[in-house]
């Protein structure tokens, strides 16, 4: 039972080598890695506008709401 699970365990590295050796699997990943920082970035960008734009925003649309 030891000695298959080292076997599996061997073959699964060596196949996770393979993977990471591979030029188009690594360039799948940065594209992927960086959609991942600018989807991060323009939700940080979003709550820092809420933060401060949000009291304005909301008296606004109370105006607009009073007045329907």
């Amino acid at each position: 039972m030891i000695v298959y699970t080292q076997i599996l365990v061997s073959e699964f590295a060596e196949s996770l080598r393979n993977a990471l050796r591979s030029d188009r699997i690594s360039a799948r990943g940065q594209g992927l890695a960086e959609y991942a920082l600018i989807l991060a970035l323009i939700a940080i960008i979003a709550i820092v506008a809420l933060l401060f734009l949000g009291g304005q925003v909301s008296k606004i649309l109370s105006t607009v709401g009073k007045s329907v």
